[in-house]
């Protein structure tokens, strides 16, 4: 199994799961360790992952870590751990502080099994940074976020390549930061600097200033979503094997099959679920089939695995329907098409059940 599988396998497991863990151990247990496991260490062998590493730290003594990842009996990655859901503050790494100071390890991670900070000493040698280089969420990852952990693996772990990317990592990581507070609220500099030659040889005053302060924003609102649609179109593309072709009436009719005609609505909705799901399932898994009274979306086009149904027949009255954990539908009446993307959580965590299951694995 490759290791972006490994990684969609425990993630659809951890999605079921995660409200029953209520203690570090057990986040320790569930989620830490089995990623630990993913990138090629064996976590119960203390020669290669050993827990609750102690060391002397100046005048503390005793000083544990949780995990600490060996390489030739020298730690190379300290991770300490809170339970699932709790906050990971720079104020709650303390002992990764202290104990990076000490050992041989270049990496330090902060973790709550679902978000995993990574730091490193690219400020001041042999002193952790505060800030992480690089986050990674179990529960939403894209391609390029498993390529910077999978340097991380066992089999491909090499200090200097990854503190090579670090370095970029930490400024691309600053610069989204600073665009995205430009997007919501942009600074007087940038509009200045924006307006600079559309304002040419006029002063810029407050009115002019508060002007074209709307007017960033709406542009940066525009651009980002034209990019998505751009995105979204890519991913809506039918798939020759499993997105249908729309059946006419006349058709219909001509074969003697009960009249089922797939709307353009239905498409639309189909697509939009489709988009949703391709960093949970391959694209190609998702499948509609429609029905006299609604279109069913389904898992591996077995009707035993259903993710949704679009209850489009009347366009002046749409409604979704979603499925539980026992697969009882609940019907939700929608203004338009767009407002299925509400429902992107629920709709992971249907497809994530039916991944974590027995069954879904057997037929996988």
């Amino acid at each position: 199994m490759d290791f972006i599988d490994q990684l969609r396998v425990l993630a659809s497991r951890i999605a079921v799961t995660k409200s029953l863990i209520q203690t570090e151990e057990a986040t320790k247990n569930a989620m830490i360790m089995p990623l630990i496991q993913a990138l090629g260490y064996n976590p119960f062998d203390p020669f290669e992952v050993t827990p609750e590493l102690v060391a002397d730290v100046g005048t503390k003594k005793g000083e544990k870590v949780d995990y600490a990842i060996l390489k030739d009996g020298k730690p190379i990655i300290l991770f300490e751990c809170k339970k699932a859901g709790a906050e990971l503050n720079i104020s709650h790494a303390g002992q990764l502080f202290r104990y990076f100071h000490v050992t041989a390890a270049r990496f330090g991670v902060l973790t709550n099994g679902l978000t995993y900070k990574f730091f490193t000493d690219l400020e001041q040698p042999n002193k952790m940074d505060e800030k992480p280089f690089f986050e990674f969420n179990i529960l939403d990852f894209k391609d390029r976020d498993v390529e910077e952990l999978k340097k991380f693996a066992k089999s491909a772990f090499d200090v200097d390549s990854i503190l090579v990317g670090a370095n970029d990592l930490k400024y691309i990581r600053s610069i989204k930061q600073v665009l995205a507070s430009w997007m919501t609220n942009p600074s007087e500099d940038f509009v200045r600097l924006v307006a600079g030659d559309l304002i040419s040889g006029k002063r810029f005053t407050p009115a002019i200033k508060d002007q074209f302060t709307a007017i960033t924003k709406q542009a940066f609102e525009q651009l980002i979503g034209e990019r998505i649609n751009q995105r979204l179109k890519g991913a809506m593309t039918p798939d020759p094997v499993s997105a249908p072709e729309p059946v006419t009436e006349i058709e219909a009719v001509a074969s003697g099959e009960p009249v089922i005609v797939t709307a353009e609505e239905e498409l639309e909705g189909f697509y939009a679920v489709r988009a949703m799901l391709r960093g949970v399932v391959a694209s190609k898994r998702v499948v509609i089939r429609d029905a006299q009274s609604y279109c069913a979306v389904l898992l591996d086009d077995n009707n035993r695995k259903p993710i949704c149904r679009l209850r489009f027949n009347n366009p002046q009255k749409l409604r979704l329907g979603m499925f539980n954990d026992k697969k009882e539908e609940e019907i939700i009446s929608i203004e338009s098409v767009d407002e299925i993307f509400n429902y992107e959580d629920r709709l992971k965590a249907t497809v994530a059940a039916y991944l974590g299951s027995k069954d879904a694995e057997a037929s996988s």
